[in-house]
């Protein structure tokens, strides 16, 4: 297999990806081998970083049954977050993977505040660095904090590990007769409104010319392959 084509990604997680068909909480054995592929990529000398979604615990406003409002509801998004990251960097650590998790908030024992400077300073260290909480602000999904972070750290891409195996004209669920795109630019995916990622990290992508590559989870082994350069998926740019 070819060299890593990229130094340092910033690797986007499903929450409900991590659930299986479960759809809440965990598989380990989906978590470990997602795990395992991400060290292998880690110990070919790949800097990475990782933002994981909250759903397979809390989906914000969607799960507060009208009884939990805007701004309470996303902090417990950041929280699912929080947990999240928590078993994913005990997973490494049990694999021999050297990792931490930083929050966006200040969390007393569950991992240092987040700082870009210690991120980037552990990333070169050969540490795989588990930003958690999100952007640390309502409003913003984890999908912004990932691109975000990966501004920050000066990512060469994103990987959106997704429940779907790339970009679709329509719902593929709902729609047979969709189209998959193999390549698309952020100007079209923000035209025609397609469910990649949300508009503001969309167009915080879009405006920092950081390529994104969308693929499926339901195989960890596509995060090595796209990360060796094989075309999976769909890109963004």
């Amino acid at each position: 297999m070819e060299k890593p084509v990229a130094k340092r990604v910033l690797i986007k997680i499903s929450g409900e990806a991590l659930a299986g068909e479960k759809k809440t909480g965990y598989d380990f054995d989906i978590v470990s081998r997602v795990c395992e592929t991400i060290k292998a990529c880690a110990d070919e000398g790949v800097q990475i970083g990782i933002v994981i979604g909250g759903g397979n615990f809390w989906r914000g406003v969607k799960d507060g049954a009208g009884k939990v409002e805007r701004v309470s509801a996303d902090r417990m998004g950041m929280l699912a977050t929080v947990m999240n990251c928590m078993a994913v960097c005990d997973v490494f650590r049990q694999l021999g993977a050297s990792a931490r998790v930083m929050t966006s908030v200040d969390i007393q024992g569950v991992g240092e505040r987040y700082d870009t400077r210690r991120s980037v300073e552990a990333l070169e260290r050969g540490e795989i660095v588990l930003f958690a909480g999100g952007t640390g602000n309502p409003f913003f999904s984890t999908d912004t904090a990932a691109v975000l972070r990966a501004l920050e750290i000066g990512a060469d891409a994103i990987l959106l590990a997704k429940n779907i195996d790339g970009v679709y004209s329509d719902d593929p669920r709902v729609n047979p007769a969709a189209e998959k795109f193999d390549v698309i630019r952020y100007e079209e995916v923000l035209a025609r409104r397609l469910a990649v990622m949300d508009t503001a990290a969309t167009s915080l992508a879009m405006d920092n010319r950081i390529p994104l590559d969308v693929f499926a989870l339901a195989e960890p082994e596509n995060i090595r392959r796209v990360l060796h350069g094989e075309a999976i998926g769909t890109k963004v740019f």
